[in-house]
């Protein structure tokens, strides 16, 4: 690696923004943009004529019903560094989503609802960065709202995280009354302005505790001394930030704010590209890739179908891990074997895209997909590497789904086979129906949902949905001849197979699943993450044959 990869390299800060629905994610992306000069208004994108919607809930479904579906890149740069931030679902349906996206990341900002605190799939997904050992930076939103009191927060965070909490900044007033924040580190008061709507940047005067400014600007003497008081329990307590605790998972740095109002969130973008680690290195088959490597390296952990809706195209989401990838190079697509040669690597703005000449690690770049890359695949250059293994999640609903017009048939297999590419969902099949009525496994229900919106607004293709009372899926691996006398069997689970032919149990419940394997010693049954680790074990043994 030259010294300038090398700069370019340590420049890169790759992270995630994780949260539970409502906790304010999507409109803290946005005001992240906004001050880093990303965008002109929050909501719309810079240089464009007729102002976008919101830039990273770039799908109609999302504007519809204001959540986050998918996850979305946002590329920018801000005080000579170059960010990468994967806005990521919240819904607790759609996780398998965000799971995917931290495999692909270096921290993380965990936002937070004032009033709610700690929620369930906060805490998983803080749970998930603690396993991969993401450091993960924590922004308690809402501020400008009636909710918990700051303390209880922090100590909420310790108890139920179990980890240390260190407010890096500190809240004055609450509710209606928030008027800034109080830099602990720099021992500076920051008195903000509401602007209109939010929607700009506003600015913010700042001040010493003690000098007279600060009195003019915070008037409210019992403002003044619940500051004073809340200060020196901070100080008495002790906590001090320790970068080293940090990167090690082990401390969150806390910072309080109102993404909605602005308040607090510039302090915190500076403070944020001071204290998040540059890319790291990252484990492969036993091995530890280093990100100055010379040899380039990188793995798709999402697949995403029609950003362009005029081109009904197909990108693959590479992370770069090591080296440089090079317009025009030739890597090695590991799981095939096969050579390829990258032409038109792309940088990625929610749905916006341009191509680039070169790609450092810890970018994300989007690579064109005519069906050749699913999550999970490793390029290279150099030695063969297999990237380990992106979770996968065991679907918990299954519905048979019916295509509403016999004439757009070929519509309705396409849209199914790139949704399932996306990892969205998986497509099963009857064999007695062949593949006109599939079955649909899914982790939570509102996937369900997104399927048909799409099929109906990317392919004009109306469909019919049935559920399914079964809860569990499991793959079944035995001789030929047992499996084909069970599946002629009339009782029993539900058999299907996958998109490679493999045979697919479907049962009501662990315990039916339990029995059944039980009764049929000759036959080995396996989750979805069993299989697929299955499948990539049988793939790292071929690369070291």
């Amino acid at each position: 690696m030259t010294p300038e990869e090398y700069r370019e390299t340590t420049r890169r800060r790759t992270f995630a923004i994780i949260s539970h629905p409502d906790a304010g994610k999507t409109t803290l992306t946005e005001k992240l943009l906004l001050y880093a000069g990303a965008i002109q208004l929050a909501g719309s994108v810079r240089g464009k004529k007729k102002q976008a919607a919101v830039t990273s809930d770039w799908m109609e479904l999302e504007r519809q019903r204001g959540i986050s579906i998918t996850s979305t890149v946002l590329e920018f740069e801000y005080e000579n560094r170059r960010l990468n931030l994967l806005d990521t679902p919240g819904h607790e349906d759609f996780s398998e989503d965000t799971f995917r996206t931290l495999a692909a990341v270096d921290s993380a900002v965990m936002v937070l609802d004032r009033a709610k605190g700690i929620e369930s799939q906060t805490r998983k997904l803080f749970q998930v960065c603690r396993m991969r050992g993401i450091p993960t930076f924590a922004f308690i939103n809402k501020m400008d709202r009636p909710g918990r009191e700051p303390l209880a927060l922090l100590g909420e965070i310790e108890e139920v995280l179990g980890v240390r909490a260190v407010a890096i900044n500190w809240p004055i007033g609450e509710g209606d009354r928030f008027r800034g924040i109080f830099d602990r580190e720099r021992r500076m008061a920051h008195r903000f302005d509401r602007t209109d709507h939010g929607q700009s940047a506003g600015t913010a005067n700042s001040y010493s505790l003690g000098e007279a400014g600060f009195v003019a600007a915070f008037p409210d003497e019992a403002e003044r001394g619940a500051l004073r008081e809340e200060l020196e329990l901070l100080e008495g307590a002790g906590e001090v930030f320790d970068p080293g605790q940090f990167l090690q998972g082990r401390l969150v740095p806390v910072f309080f704010g109102s993404a909605l109002t602005n308040f607090g969130v510039e302090p915190f973008l500076r403070r944020f590209v001071e204290l998040a680690p540059p890319p790291r290195s990252r484990p492969a088959g036993g091995r530890t890739v280093a990100p100055d490597s010379e040899h380039f390296s990188g793995f798709v952990f999402k697949v995403q179908s029609n950003m362009d809706p005029k081109h009904r195209d197909s990108v693959a989401f590479l992370r770069v891990c090591s080296g440089c990838l090079d317009r025009g190079m030739t890597a090695l697509h590991v799981r095939t074997g096969k050579p390829l040669r990258l032409d038109r690597a792309s940088r990625l703005f929610g749905q916006e895209r341009e191509t680039i000449d070169c790609a450092y690690p810890g970018d994300i770049v989007g690579l064109p997909n005519p069906g050749q890359f699913v999550v999970g695949d490793t390029l290279c250059t150099g030695p063969a590497i297999h990237y380990d293994e992106i979770p996968r999640f065991p679907p918990e609903h299954f519905a048979v789904l019916r295509n509403q017009d016999v004439a757009r048939f070929k519509n309705f297999r396409k849209g199914l086979d790139q949704l399932e590419e996306e990892g969205a969902i998986q497509v099963l099949h009857r064999p007695q129906v062949a593949r006109r009525e599939p079955v649909l496994a899914a982790v939570g229900r509102l996937q369900f949902d997104v399927v048909q919106f799409r099929l109906k607004a990317e392919y004009n293709v109306e469909t019919a949905l049935e559920p399914l009372e079964y809860r569990l899926a499991r793959w079944v691996r035995g001789e030929e001849d047992a499996l084909e006398e069970l599946a002629r069997g009339a009782y029993g689970p539900l058999w299907l197979a996958d998109r490679e032919g493999e045979r697919v149990l479907l049962f009501r419940n662990e315990w039916e699943a339990k029995r059944y394997g039980e009764q049929h010693p000759e036959v080995t049954l396996l989750d979805v993450a069993a299989r697929f680790r299955h499948i990539i074990g049988a793939e790292k043994k071929e690369l070291s044959g």
